[in-house]
């Protein structure tokens, strides 16, 4: 800051600001909670992160210094052929999400560790406002956490009000410019999961001693049980964005929507919503050809190079596509938001990247500058290290 602006002590903390007093009492907090008491190693490995990022050596922080320093792997070992770290981080991570769902609702401070990377990042809760040139100590980051562990839980919907309603992100302008339609509406945005079709055991198959299933029919569909997790992480986030932003919501769930709620209400359909709706989206040029051994995004139709490798029987995946469409659609006479992966893990990024200002506001760079008034699609690309998300990047965009 120029010294003719200098009215104040340098060294005195601002309003609202984050110090690093409030961070490591932030962190003493966690490391006392029975989240943590239980693991030392996670212990150790929050606070060298916190206090390796305190220290403003936050770019140190990668797999291998970490592995050196908190776990005493020699200086050799090579990260690819030892997952420790990774695996830990994302303990550490469900950890931080039990705690601040739990005992640390109301911590005014709290840390988190961002997927695909090693250093925390910090926020107030409540989020409180800052200026363009004031930011926090540690960047912001909205928080989805809580229903991680209710993702097949029909009646999930109360668990996302509850979430969505514990603190409000920031209204940031590139927010506005994507969800304006929406927010511009009379009506609330409908939040838009289906359900995902599972096939569970015959229960005439389920008795001491019958004979494992062989046949098609020892399975039932369950159609109206499960929603895959993606789509509820997704769900959760996006709750807590229009209601931060000042929005009703309403949440509709398997069967629960029609075309009628379409054409009253600004829609978004999340996950496997967009192959239940695709007769309304078939004349976009980006879409979805899930076969089972080449899923993948296509172009006009036409196959692309946005395809998922052979997967596993457990269909795990380290990489996955998705698209993000912002629609005026001429059917339905209302603002259509579609955020959908080939898998779950696609769909949880496609949300993050439309909640997140920074996200956003890179996502859209090369787009024309009159894109707010437009149909907007994205082509999204993200990693998944250790089952979470790592931070989506656009490969591809249409603007019409």
């Amino acid at each position: 800051m120029p010294k003719a602006e200098n009215h104040r002590d340098p060294a005195a903390p601002q309003a609202g600001e984050i110090t690093p007093d409030l961070v490591r009492d932030a962190l003493a907090q966690v490391l006392e909670s029975a989240e943590f008491r239980a693991s030392r190693r996670c212990q150790e490995f929050l606070k060298f992160v916190v206090e390796t990022s305190l220290a403003g050596d936050g770019q140190a922080l990668k797999e291998r210094t970490i592995g050196v320093e908190v776990f005493g792997r020699p200086a050799s070992y090579d990260p690819s052929n030892d997952s420790t770290v990774r695996v830990k981080a994302g303990e550490v991570r469900k950890r931080l999400q039990t705690f601040y769902a739990g005992a640390g609702t109301n911590s005014p401070i709290r840390i988190g560790l961002p997927a695909g990377g090693y250093v925390p990042e910090c926020q107030h809760t409540p989020l409180v406002p800052q200026s363009a040139g004031a930011p926090l100590a540690f960047s912001m980051r909205r928080w989805s956490w809580l229903l991680l562990a209710a993702c097949a839980v029909s009646g999930v919907s109360i668990g996302i009000y509850a979430w969505a309603t514990r603190s409000a992100p920031l209204a940031d302008p590139i927010l506005r410019s994507f969800w304006g339609p929406a927010l511009n509406s009379s009506s609330p945005v409908l939040l838009c999961v289906s359900y995902t079709p599972v096939y569970g055991l015959n229960p005439s198959l389920e008795a001491a001693g019958a004979p494992p299933p062989a046949r098609v029919k020892d399975f039932e569909l369950l159609s109206e049980h499960f929603v895959g997790g993606g789509d509820m992480l997704a769900t959760a986030t996006l709750s807590r964005l229009i209601s931060g932003m000042g929005k009703d919501y309403r949440i509709k769930l398997g069967r629960d929507l029609s075309f009628h709620d379409l054409k009253s209400s600004p829609s978004v359909l999340i996950g496997y919503s967009w192959t239940r709706w695709s007769s309304l989206t078939n004349t976009f040029r980006f879409g979805f050809d899930l076969s089972p051994r080449a899923p993948q995004i296509t172009d006009y139709g036409k196959p692309t190079k946005w395809v998922l490798p052979a997967r596993s029987a457990d269909r795990h995946t380290d990489e996955d596509f998705a698209l993000v469409c912002r629609i005026f659609h001429p059917d339905t006479g209302t603002p259509l938001v579609l955020l959908a992966g080939i898998t779950q893990f696609g769909t949880e990024a496609a949300a993050d990247l439309v909640s997140s200002p920074s996200r956003l506001q890179e996502a859209m760079r090369g787009l024309p500058s009159d894109w707010p008034k437009k149909n907007v699609q994205l082509v999204l690309h993200t990693r998944v290290i250790s089952g979470e998300t790592a931070a989506p990047q656009v490969v591809a965009s249409h603007v019409w």
